[in-house]
This record gives structure tokens, sequence and C-alpha cells, in this order.
């Protein structure tokens, strides 16, 4: 059967290879000047096989009797011609200033893209669709300037999202709107189902989205069907995931030898338990979940007819995480219809659907941590011993840090979570008075959380005491029960005139819009009664329920509920101006009017201007040959954010706490007391952007080159005071972000078969804050993070580290320290003010998590029918902090390989400090800073496309493989996993132990019908 297939690939192949007995060549010009056009797409229609013109304008091609050909050129129509018996097919384009108006999405409506001032880039859906993340955004990571992705390994987790820095105090995450819907991610689109995503960055772009547009806008619009076309498409993935970069640990015989160095230094005797402690283990490689399954599997089904046009996707993707027993199994649909019912009246809906298994989250902080010496699982004759989880020793972590192949293999498993999403729209579109266009719509997104989980009771062998005990010293089954849900419901009134008139092109936009969100949670318990003959709650998942009787204690129930409502109204308006294709004007408007403020400071306005000069469409630039087309642009804005904490939803209207009780009588009341005071005056962060640029393409528009400088002003910042006394509300401080964005691309060819793009780009970033609240220090979660006047937000805040004193004579040599005792053998702290001692007062900054540049380039090449394509990204000039590996004041953890290199006398090391419990040698410094700057092959894809002789056989319009590998390799200088490091906006790139970003290697093929 093998031998006969092959025969047959054979005979096809010839049968291909004969069959093109025509082979036509010639030579394609411009008909403005008659000069040759290189770079031109001579694609035969409805195959895959294509040649482009040299330098020369020529080109050669096989085909075969009645094929037609089409010539393709970026500023030029289409000319398309069918050969029969010619041999040479000379071609003259004509310039198309129409196929340079690209028309991309922007906020409410579409435009072409030359009538704008600002800065949007729009990525096509194809470069996320065959990309093996559950985020589409996490796909598109160095590609698109400005926008900063940081991704995490844990499956399902979204990335930390950021457009042209960090601006705010409490949200910096961009708003994404999706088919025209207001949402806070887009985890439950199919990346699949993707026709394009387009990033908003600047002041001309945003300003029409008011409050929620100064963090930046991502929109995605999903797939609709083509007039007259009915395709099936089926595509299917399958692939692996493996850690790469572990950090070094120190094995069993390291972690024996600096341990009792340690005991030793600190006048104890050596560990007493070696004889009973004798394993060897890489916690890390023992959770670890090797060759972690990832499989998508998507279909979709359009049919568009003059009337009517019918999209349909359904897609399942399974994956499992890089720790044992994590696994998401999620389902997505998409279903888009739009009905015209006249030629001027149209009707629609869009929904979205997805349903989560979401996965028993777990880590690798305890296997960093835990010691070596321990097996997982204890042997014993004894049965009643035998097969037991191990506890880690009582002085090495024992009652700190749990037996982490117990957590991830048995207690882990003790969850259900599920998550539910629709997303959905109605609208109804007229034409009338021949310019004008009216549209209705509205939108629901509907979201719901719930989960229960398990906690049993676990016996775990104590090594030291030969015995049993109870895990975490837990004695009682306990059940834990939870469901949230949201609604977020939209309207949008629009009123679009559209009109071209002499060298005159308007595009307008004015409407109203309001949102409502409600949001709603409850969450509960019970245990069992360890008095009652009925016995604990059972490790069945049938029991996880708050009534589970007769096994909980109804005594033991507790339940707590929280839930808010707001909603917003909104006036806005938009107008593009284009004259004579020469000269751009956008100017846009919103006023936001909120629920959340006081009833005097509801309402805020919004706006921006942009102009742009098309200067290639000036006489003075008809002799200028080489630049083909450049647009000088600039715009001026004023936005809103109305980012939050977390657990505030309505900063003018407090509510209460419990406070102190009173007694009267026999009664005790309880007391409440505001959560903070009222302010009248409260308003929405103000975010005032400019920003400069230009686009331009060169050399018959292979080369082309962009540039902007980006200015971004937060103002007003929302900040939560407590100064001890009062607590309230204020508006005040200033972030400030500028920097420079740059583009550029290649498209070119090697020959007739073989052609190829290259491409990048590079985004600087300084961040200052300017002012803050009395200029008072902000740190996050009592961390090395602050946030101060004249620093970056965010910054890492501590002690430099000179070295390490080698003698008691170093010591006496040096000034003095306040911050505890010390000896030879720890930190020399700088002292930094030079007042002669070291003293808090010598804390200074160590570091600055945000980037000085970030960058991204790709080259694509394209050989016949095998495409190959390889990203690359990469940031420069950040600091991670290493919160891990550091030691501990309360429990002793495994260590760092690095230790290994610890003073151990006079000369031994100037950086690793002495073993000894200290937490002198703890204090937040540069020993923790290490330089976050890497280098990633992001992206690797090979691909090959099938013939279309075999794919008539087939019955088939495409048929497609590919193989991909998805961060290949990094280039880091951090110990940790990954140099990567999301975070809050006052406390980011902060590396905890974290959880890997994998190697993900996948192959797939696209089969279209």
């Amino acid at each position: 059967m093998k031998t006969k297939f092959t025969l047959l690939l054979i005979f096809l192949f010839s049968f291909h290879v004969f069959a093109q007995d025509i082979s036509v060549k010639g030579i394609v010009t411009n008909t403005e000047d008659n000069m040759p056009v290189p770079g031109v797409s001579i694609i035969v229609k409805g195959t895959a096989r294509g040649v482009s013109t040299d330098f020369d304008g020529n080109y050669t091609i096989n085909v075969n009797k009645g094929e037609t050909l089409e010539f393709i050129s970026l500023g030029f129509k289409t000319v398309l011609i069918t050969i029969q018996n010619q041999t040479t097919v000379n071609v003259s384009l004509e310039p198309d200033i129409a196929s340079l108006d690209e028309v991309v999405v922007v906020g409410y409506g579409t435009a072409k893209k030359r009538d704008l001032t600002g800065s949007i880039v729009s990525v096509k859906g194809d470069e996320v669709a065959d990309k093996p993340a559950t985020n589409p955004i996490a796909s598109i990571q160095g590609k698109v300037s400005g926008l900063s992705v940081v991704n995490s390994g844990r499956v399902g987790q979204n990335p930390d999202i950021r457009i042209r820095g960090t601006s705010s105090r409490y949200n910096v995450s961009p708003l994404f709107v999706v088919n025209g819907i207001f949402a806070d991610n887009i985890d439950f689109v199919n990346p699949n189902d993707i026709e394009s995503i387009e990033v908003l960055k600047d002041a001309s772009s945003l300003a029409i989205f008011g409050v929620r547009g100064a963090n930046g806008v991502i929109i995605v619009t999903t797939k609709k069907a083509k007039e007259g076309k009915f395709t099936v498409n089926f595509n299917s993935s399958i692939g692996v995931k493996n850690i790469t970069d572990k950090p070094d640990l120190a094995n069993a015989a390291l972690f024996s030898q600096l341990y009792d160095e340690k005991l030793i230094n600190e006048g104890a005797a050596p560990f007493s338990y070696y004889n009973q402690f004798t394993g060897d283990t890489d916690w890390v490689d023992r959770i670890a979940n090797k060759s972690a399954l990832i499989q998508t599997n998507n279909l979709s089904i359009q049919n568009a007819t003059e009337r009517n046009k019918l999209s349909f996707g359904l897609g399942y993707r399974q994956e499992e995480g890089l720790v044992k027993k994590e696994e998401l199994q999620r389902l997505t649909f998409n279903l888009t219809n739009e009905y015209k019912l006249t030629d001027d009246f149209r009707m629609g809906l869009t929904i979205n659907g997805l349903q989560d298994k979401l996965p028993n989250e777990g880590g690798f902080g305890s296997a960093l941590n835990a010691t070596p010496i321990v097996d997982p699982v204890h042997f014993d004759t004894r049965p009643e011993f035998n097969g037991l989880y191990n506890q880690l020793p009582v002085e090495i972590g024992g009652p700190q840090i749990g037996n982490p192949s117990l957590v991830a293999e048995l207690t882990k498993n003790k969850r259900i979570a599920e998550r539910y999403r629709f997303v959905g729209s109605l609208f109804a579109e007229v034409d009338f008075l021949q310019h004008f266009t009216f549209k209705a719509s509205i939108y629901g997104d509907y979201n719901n959380f719930r989960s229960r989980s398990y906690t049993p009771i676990v016996g775990i062998y104590v090594s030291e005491t030969d015995e049993i005990a109870n895990f975490n010293g837990n004695q009682i089954t306990r059940v834990n029960q939870s469901s949230s849900t949201g609604f977020n419901f939209q309207q949008d009134y629009l009123l679009s005139f559209r009109r071209e008139f002499g060298k005159h092109d308007i595009n307008a936009v004015a409407g109203f819009t309001t949102t409502q969100v409600y949001v709603e949670s409850i969450s509960g318990s019970v245990e069992h009664d360890p008095n009652s003959t009925v016995g604990i709650i059972p490790d069945n998942p049938r029991f996880w329920y708050l009534n589970v009787y007769p096994y909980g204690d109804p005594s033991t129930r507790t339940s707590d509920s929280s839930q808010f409502d707001r909603a917003t109204s909104s006036f806005l308006a938009r107008a593009l101006y284009n004259y004579d294709d020469k000269y751009l004007l956008n100017t846009s408007y919103r006023r936001d009017a909120t629920s959340q403020l006081a009833p005097g400071s509801r309402a805020q306005n919004f706006w921006s201007v942009g102009a742009g000069w098309v200067v290639t469409q000036e006489g003075f630039m008809d002799h200028v040959n080489s630049l083909n087309y450049l647009k000088l642009k600039g715009s001026i804005g004023e936005l809103g954010n109305q980012a939050l904490p977390d657990s505030t939803n309505y900063p003018y209207y407090p509510g209460v706490n419990q406070d102190a009780t009173a007694v009267f009588g026999n009664n005790v009341i309880a007391g409440f007391i505001q959560k903070f005071e009222e302010n009248p005056n409260l308003k929405w962060e103000t975010v005032k952007m400019w920003e400069v640029g230009l686009e331009s393409r060169w050399l018959d528009n292979r080369l082309t080159f962009n540039v902007n400088y980006y200015n971004r002003k937060t103002e007003d910042l929302l900040v939560f005071v407590d100064t001890g006394v009062q607590t309230f509300f204020d508006n005040f401080g200033e972030i400030e972000n500028k920097g420079f964005e740059f583009e550029a691309s290649w498209d070119g060819n090697f020959n007739d078969h073989f052609s190829y793009s290259i491409g990048g780009n590079i985004t600087t970033i300084n961040n200052e804050v300017l002012s803050t609240f009395e200029d008072a220090a902000i740190f996050a979660n009592g961390t090395a993070s602050r946030t101060i006047t004249g620093e970056p937000i965010g910054h890492f805040y501590g002690y430099i580290v000179d070295g390490i004193y080698q003698s008691n004579a170093d010591i006496a040599a040096l000034p003095p320290s306040t911050l505890g005792s010390y000896a030879p053998g720890d930190f020399k702290y700088r002292d930094v003010n030079g007042d002669g001692e070291i003293t808090p007062d010598d804390r200074t900054v160590i570091g600055n998590p945000t980037p000085d540049f970030t960058y991204g380039f790709y080259a694509n090449l394209k050989y016949k029918n095998f495409t190959f394509n390889v990203d690359f990204q990469g940031v420069y000039g950040n600091e991670i902090y290493r919160n891990w590996g550091n030691g501990s004041s309360f429990a002793q953890f495994n260590f760092r390989s690095d230790r290994a290199n610890r003073w151990h006398g006079s000369g031994t090391s100037n950086w690793e400090p002495r073993l000894f419990s200290t937490d002198y040698n703890r204090q937040p410094s540069t020993y923790m800073v290490e330089d976050g700057s890497y280098f990633r092959i992001r992206n690797v894809q090979l691909g090959y496309s099938i013939e279309s002789k075999i794919l008539e056989k087939l019955k088939l319009q495409q048929l497609r493989l590919f193989a991909n590998i998805q961060n290949l390799y990094t280039w880091k200088e951090t110990s940790g996993f990954t140099p990567e490091a999301g975070g809050s906006p006052t406390s980011f790139g902060v590396d905890g132990g974290g959880y890997p970003v994998p190697v993900i290697s996948t192959i797939g093929l696209s089969l279209t019908f």
C-alpha cells in the first residue's frame, strides 16, 4: 500500500510538471513614465504558484493553457490576463491611489488608513490563527511597536499588556473592543475566528473612547463570510510543551555541605538526621509535567449570498500545564449573520461563546525551596507507613513547605472550576439621503465563574518521630463553594456621514452610547463535625457542596457575598477630512458621565485634534523617484482613565466597615464606620498626550519606514490616601511616558521562485513620576518596589552592595552600620549619602523594571509552495528583582547553586555572603537585582501548501501543512525560569520563582473545502 501511494504521488507530481507546458515571460512597467516595476507578484489565479518581477521588471513563469495570471503590486490596479498560446506578456500597471487606502477598524466604524493622522497598527488574523497561545494577544508579542506583552507560561493565564508604558497606579491594561463591545480581555475569542486586530495608541485614535481610552485600545474583528463564496475550513494542531532554563539549585550533597557549614557558623551541631533523609530529589523535575500535551481543533463554515452572510466557527482546545494535574479544556463558538433586507437596510447578529474547564493551578515555588535530601515517597516494610508522602525535615522547612509532590499530585486535583462566557450583539443599519447611515446596536456580555473545592485529611510520614501526621496539621475535611456572575450591557446609536465631492472627502460619525455593568458573587464553606458518628466529608465530587447532609456540620457553614452596579452614558463625535489626498484633519470629542462619582463631578469632556500632510502628492515631489509615499502627521488630545483599586467600585460612596462594639446591658451592639470620607470634587484621571511622526514608502514601495515620537502625561492621579487620621480618595500626582517608535520593512525576491520580506520595530520608553501626593513614597505591599517623585514608577529601592567584609580590619576601616549585627562575610552596603554611617537613609534606586527599549523583527521566506517564517523579540535596559533564593528569616530553604561560591574565609568571595541566618544580608539590595534584558527566538514556522493539481484530485481548495516552534531559545542573564515578570502598575518586574515560559512545539494542518 505504501509503495502504491508513493507511485501515485510521483505520478501526480510528474503530471503537474508536464502539464505546465507554456513558459510565459515579459516585463511589467507603469503607465505614468513607462518605467519597470520591480517586486510585482504574478500569481496563477486560484493556486499557490507565483513569481515576482526582478529589479528591471522582468519575469518568467510556467503556466497551463487556460489559466489566468494576476499581476498584483501595492499602489497599482490589479491586472488579470488569461493565457491561451501567448509566450510573451508585457503588462503596464495603472497607479491606483485607492489601493493605498487600506481600510482599518477604528472606534465606532472604519476608515481609510491614509486618512488617519494617528498611530494604528493592524495585524491580520492569519498571524495568530496557527499559534499555540490561548490569548491571541500573546501571539503578537514583539510585532507591534509601543505594545508591551509579558507572557506567562501558566495555562490559560492572560498576559500583562501595556501600551506605551505604565501611566497609572491602579490599572494600565488597554480597553478591548470585540465586534463593538467593550471587554476587559479577549480570552473568550478563538484566535482562528479573528479577521484582524487593530492596536490604537495615540490621542487622535483614542479620544473617541473617552474615559476608557487612556491606556490604549485593541480592537478585534472576527471573520465574516465573503460574498459569493461557500467555504468549509478545518484546522488542527498538536504539540508538546517543555521547560527550559531551569534554575540552578543545590543537589543533596551540596545542600548538606552548605547547611552543615551554616549550622557550625551559628554555633550549632551539624544536622543529625542525614541517616533518615537520604534522598537526592530534583523537585522541579519531580512535579513537572514533561512533554505537556496541547492540541487544538477548529471548524469554520462561511456562506455568503447577495442578501445574507453567515459565518460559524467552533473550536476545541485541550492544554496541559507544566505542573502535574493541570489541564485546561476550552470550547468556543462564533456565529455571525448579516442580512440585507433591502439595498439600504441591514440587520445582523454576532455571538461568541466560551466554556472553560479550568486547571488546578500549581506552581514551582515550593519546588525551588524544598530541600533535596528528602525522597518524595516513603518506602517501608510496614504496610501502614509504606507509600505515604514524606514530610520535609521539621527544622528544614517542614512546617512551612509542603511536600511538592504531595501538593501537585494529591491536593491540587481537589478543585472543580468552570467558566462560561457569552458575548453577543444585535444591530440594525439603514442608509438614507445618499450619504447618511444610522446604526443602532445592543451588546451583552455574560460571564459566570463557579468552583467547588475539597480539603482532605492526608496522612504524611514524619521521619524524625517515625509517625504519621496530618498534612498541614489539618484534621477537618472542608468544602468551599463559590459563584460569580457579571453582566455588561451596552447600547450604541450612531449616525454616520460619508461623502466625496471634488477634492473633498469627509467621514464623520456622531452618537450616543451607554454601558451598565453588574457583578455579584457569593461564596461559602462547611466543615465536617469531628464529634459526629457520620464521619468526614467523602473525597468524592458529588459531595463537594455546602449542603452535604448528613456530612457537613450546619453550625460551621459560612457565607459571604459582594456585588456592584455601575453605569455610564456618553456622547461622541468624530470627523475625518481629506482634501485632495494631501491635507488631512482628524477631530474627536466625547463626553462621559458615570454613576461612580459625585453628581457635580460625574461628567468629563475629552477631545483630540490631528493633522497630516501627504507630501508626495505635491507637485514638487514628481521627480523624486525613490520616494513613493510620505505622510507627516501629528496629534494632540486629552483622555481619561477610570482606574480604581480592585476592592473599590464607588470612590464617592464609601460604604461602611465594622468597627468597635458597644455593650448596652446584656446586649453587644456592633459598631460601624465609614470606609473613607467622601470627596465631591473627585474626578477620573486626565491623560494628555501628543505625538508627531511620519509614514513613508520607498523604492517602488518595497521599503516602508515609519517613526513616531510620543508624549503621554497622566495628571490628577486617582489615589487613596491614608494619613493615619483620615482616609479618602483624591486627585494628585503626575506620571509621564515618552519615547520613539520605529518601524521598517522590506519586500523583495531572489529569483522567480524565491521571495522574501523582512521587518522590525523598536520602541524606547522613558517613564518618570513627576509628582505624588505630598511627595510621599509609595511602597507596593512592603516589597522592594517604590514609587516617588522624580523616579520611574515601581522602581526597586534598597542598598547598593559594594562587596563582602573580608575581615574585622575591613569592618573597622569602613563606615559603621546601624542595620543590625554583622561580621566578616556579610555585605558591605554603600554609604550613599556620605554621612559616615550605614542607615536606612542610604537606600536608593537599585533598578528599573521598565526597559529602555523593546524590539522585535521578523524574516519571511517563500520558495515555491514552501514558507519559512521566524520572529525575534526582546527587551533591553530593565532590571528584574529576584524575590526567591535569598534565604528566609523563618525557615531553611534550599540553596541556589551559586551559594557554593559563598564567603568562607578572607578572599574566598566578594559577592556571595557567608552562610549565616541574619536579616542583615536579607535587606533589599543590588544582590537581588538582575539584568532583565533578553533576546528570544520567539517563533519559527515551516509551512507547505499542496499543489493545486493534487487539490483538484482531492476536491479541496487548499491544504497547508506546518510545523511551529515557539520560544525556541532565550538569551538571558536572570537566574529564574524566565526573564519576563509582569505585575501591578506599582510592583512589576519581580521574579517570585514563578512559572516557566515553555518551548512549545506543534505540527498542524489547515484544510479548506
